[in-house]
């Protein structure tokens, strides 16, 4: 494999399509040894099939708002791969949502979806459609546009749609009405549904306490624990909710949280009511974080970032990108212990090599973030067995699942000197599950 000729073709059919671009040479910069060593997966083309799409559809999604005016929105959905299982992957609203986003998300999917166990392949969708100071109405009537074109390219054994960002159980809930009164069967075609109608327990706190479990097993490996530590948060939804809840409990002390308007530095640590204030400041609408100052006198520090903040632990838990270079000097100049990417790709190339580079304990979002994605499986699961577990069911299962996750990272990812690098060892672990399956069921 020649990886600068396969990213300078990729980027002349994909030009400008950066976060695309970025996931795909991330994970094939690290599986470039084992895949050399195979030579069934070149005999295969096994990388030129999976950097590609099964198929991508884009669509128009029309909708009137309140006051009668017509809106256009676009639409999409990325069938990645499907050698595992059906497609499984969120649904994104917002404004930033474009097809490299999509890609790149839906490209990472299909890793972070093998590393779990599970059969789920790796899709992903969304639109450019904002939900923020819409009614429930409006977004109603935008959720049925959208599945009036996806309904026909989903199901429970085909693709299974999940949330994101943009989208919580409310949107799933108008999807999946629109898609059950559409398709004429009631199955678990969408994850992250309500509890009345086939969802699972600990389904809104699943990524952040995923994390968190996984984050457990990185502190073991150095035979430490969250006990005294400092954490850092960025975000302030059910991520960064179910992370700085689950941080708590084991002993950390969570002193910021953060929006698009800013930072919180709470230095008596956030955690009690302090936790639950983070899910009423979400409902509001209203994307910032400055109330939360105002409520438990915190420091609100207007337009940074909570990186400049000296802690043990560090998670990003908003999106793409989001602590770069910079953030990264900066962290390991205040001698942070471990990052671990909450967010999907929550960290630019050059943070990464920052990290790695001074051995500071860094694990990617693919395995990190993995409980979420882990979670909707086990709904699946219920779903097709036509029972429901109790939460403490589900959460021994999820904890186990990032265990094994661990498990796999540190066999294909230690060095030579005993550094685990989680980016590489999550990348090979899931690559040889998805090549293999590739290879054993043939070119089509």
């Amino acid at each position: 494999m020649n990886v600068e000729k396969i990213m300078n073709d990729l980027e002349k059919k994909h030009p400008g399509e950066v976060e695309y671009l970025q996931s795909v040479k991330e994970v094939i910069e690290t599986i470039e040894d084992v895949y050399n060593e195979n030579p069934q997966f070149e005999a295969n083309g096994i990388i030129e099939r999976l950097i590609e799409p099964d198929r991508i559809l884009t669509f128009k999604v029309p909708w009137t708002d309140d006051q009668g005016k017509v809106h256009v929105n676009l639409g999409y959905r990325v069938q990645f791969n499907g050698a595992i299982g059906p497609y499984k992957g969120g649904i994104r609203f917002h404004p930033s949502v474009n097809l490299s986003i999509l890609k790149f998300l839906g490209f990472e999917q299909i890793f972070k979806n093998a590393l779990t166990t599970l059969p789920m392949g790796g899709g992903k969708g969304g639109s450019d459609f904002n939900t923020r100071g819409r009614s429930d109405r409006e977004i109603m009537r935008f959720c049925q546009s959208f599945m009036l074109e996806l309904w026909h390219m989903v199901g429970s054994e085909t693709d299974v749609p999940a949330g994101d960002i943009g989208v919580s159980g409310k949107e799933i809930g108008y999807m999946y009405g629109t898609y059950k009164k559409l398709a004429q069967e009631h199955t678990g075609v969408f994850t992250g549904k309500g509890r009345t109608w086939g969802g699972s327990l600990i389904r809104p706190e699943a990524t952040g306490f995923g994390a968190i479990y996984f984050a457990k097993e990185m502190l073991a490996t150095k035979g430490d624990s969250f006990k005294g530590k400092t954490v850092s948060i960025s975000g302030f939804g059910n991520v960064a909710w179910g992370a700085a809840k689950k941080a708590t409990e084991f002993g950390g002390k969570v002193i910021t949280i953060s929006g698009p308007d800013g930072y919180i530095y709470d230095k008596n640590g956030i955690s009690g009511e302090k936790i639950d204030y983070m899910l009423e400041l979400r409902a509001t609408n209203n994307d910032v974080v400055e109330p939360y100052a105002k409520k438990f006198g915190a420091e609100f520090h207007a337009g940074k970032k909570p990186w400049e903040v000296k802690c043990n632990i560090a998670l990003p838990c908003a999106t793409q990108n989001e602590l770069n270079g910079d953030d990264a000097k900066q962290l390991v100049a205040n001698k942070v212990m471990l990052v671990g990417e909450v967010s999907n790709m929550g960290c630019t190339p050059e943070a990464v090599e920052t990290f790695i580079g001074n051995k500071i304990l860094f694990g990617p979002g693919k395995a990190v973030n993995a409980g979420g994605v882990a979670t909707s499986g086990l709904e699946m699961t219920q779903n097709a067995m036509k029972i429901s577990w109790v939460a403490e069911e589900v959460d021994e299962k999820l904890h186990q699942i990032m265990s094994a996750i661990h498990e796999a990272c540190v066999k294909h990812g230690t060095d030579e000197t005993g550094y685990i690098n989680y980016v590489k060892g999550a990348n090979i672990a899931g690559f040889l599950k998805v090549a293999t399956a590739m290879v054993e069921q043939g070119v089509i």
